[in-house]
């Protein structure tokens, strides 16, 4: 069933609102931002008909037997910690919201979006756009929860890490790292619809996703693309260099100019753009692997952002989830070498990166696939409410720590408005 929709904007509103109603639905929504890419511009899928929970050791492998069973739509996320299977690694930190390594699901009901025109995917597709277009939608302004917010980190801690770690790149143990921190809070109740409708007005962004797994949410404002495929073509484009939003128009050209000529920016982006491509060599047809794009400057309502793209043929003998396996976890949230890089931020990071650096997406019918980077993002344990989100800057031998700090804090923007914490919130000193 396929129907024009006049106010895509409500009709979307009322459609996640009905999701919620199921125990387990994934949105994935491009915010109207234009990618040659896409496959369309928003995708709703709800109820289960078969899903896949697998935790790490075989999670890849028990990925490629479900999708045997399930060649038609799924959707899911991959955690960080699953790179504990593609390298001999381990997890040690604390893990505090209980999100599964691995997770898939074939959805009962899939709703896709594109140009205007709205296609249901259901045995009985009238009585769900009925069920949809009977939602009400909240206007009301409602008060924003209370919610004690902690670093893992005080400012000097960061700060004196991130020196530690810069000694690692003097000495050559790495060129290149990306160091995350979390902030979190305890006995958090908040709305995850309604937090996530204003992290969205606040940041909308191309690779938007609200993943709701039981009582365990992913509230996912995330500008970047780990890995799609179209055809026998492979896709990555890495993020790397972030500069502020401007009201200003002036001030506003003028950073992006900075980022577009910044040396450590550069840098940083083209170290990543190596990785990826050895990365992508796996899983690709020889001497097929190209950069597309080289620094490209997007801007987005919160940040400008230096984004890349490499591409490939993939390989014949090369299965979709292998290659995804042989570029996991994505270069931009690592560093270089890889290996080594992954190592030293287990050992200096005090948290598990569990969904977050991670990535969630689907599986077409067509072959094809397109998964995101989890990052500008919330992760909620409704049970335990627990509540969770981290950000991370990379760390090159002419980083400032105070700099990486602040851009941390910038990247934080607007979760911590989505949480009415824009002007409360202050990081403490130790």
């Amino acid at each position: 069933m396929k129907i024009r929709v006049d106010n895509l904007h409500e009709f979307t509103e009322k459609a996640v609102q009905w999701a919620t109603g199921f125990d387990v639905f994934c949105l994935l929504d491009s915010c109207s931002y234009t990618d040659q890419y896409s496959k369309f511009d928003l995708m709703l899928a709800a109820g289960v008909k078969e899903e896949l929970h697998a935790q790490t050791g075989s999670a890849f492998s028990k990925l490629e037997a479900f999708r045997a069973e399930n060649p038609g739509w799924i959707t899911g996320f991959f955690s960080y910690d699953l790179k504990n299977e593609t390298e001999s690694l381990c997890s040690e930190n604390i893990d505090e919201l209980h999100f599964p390594d691995l997770y898939f699901f074939v959805p009962q009901y899939i709703l896709i979006v594109h140009d205007d025109i709205v296609e249901i995917i259901a045995e009985d597709s009238q009585s769900i756009l009925d069920a949809i277009l009977s939602q009400k939608t909240e206007t009301a302004e409602t008060q924003a929860p209370i919610i004690n917010l902690k670093p893992r980190f005080s400012k000097e801690e960061y700060i004196n890490t991130v020196k530690q770690i810069k000694e690692h790149i003097s000495r050559g143990d790495i060129y290149v790292t990306n160091f995350c921190q979390e902030f979190y809070a305890e006995n958090a109740a908040i709305d995850p619809f309604r937090t996530f409708t204003a992290l969205n007005r606040i940041s909308p962004t191309p690779f938007t996703a609200f993943f709701k797994l039981r009582d365990k949410y992913i509230l996912c404002a995330s500008p970047e693309r780990f890995l799609a495929k179209r055809g026998k073509k492979l896709i990555s484009q890495p993020i790397k260099g972030t500069a502020k939003r401007y009201n200003d128009p002036v001030k506003d050209q003028l950073s992006v100019e900075n980022l577009q000529s910044h040396t450590k920016e550069q840098q940083e982006n083209v170290m990543i753009v190596d990785l990826v491509r050895n990365d992508l060599t796996r899983s690709a047809r020889e001497g097929t692997v190209r950069t597309e794009e080289l620094f490209g400057i997007y801007s987005f309502s919160q940040v400008h952002q230096m984004i890349s793209t490499i591409v490939c043929e993939l390989g014949d003998k090369i299965t979709d989830v292998q290659a995804i396996k042989n570029a996991f976890p994505m270069g931009s949230m690592t560093g270089a070498p890889k290996v080594s890089a992954m190592k030293l931020m287990e050992r200096y990071e005090q948290t598990k990166r569990g969904v977050y650096s991670g990535a969630i997406g689907y599986f077409s019918p067509d072959g094809g696939f397109d998964f995101n980077v989890v990052i500008r993002s919330l992760l909620y344990n409704e049970t335990d409410q627990y509540l969770s989100f981290q950000v991370g800057s990379a760390i090159t031998y002419h980083a400032e720590p105070e700099k990486e700090y602040e851009e941390c804090l910038l990247k934080a923007q607007a979760i911590l408005e989505a949480l009415g914490l824009n002007r409360s919130f202050r990081q403490p000193s130790q």
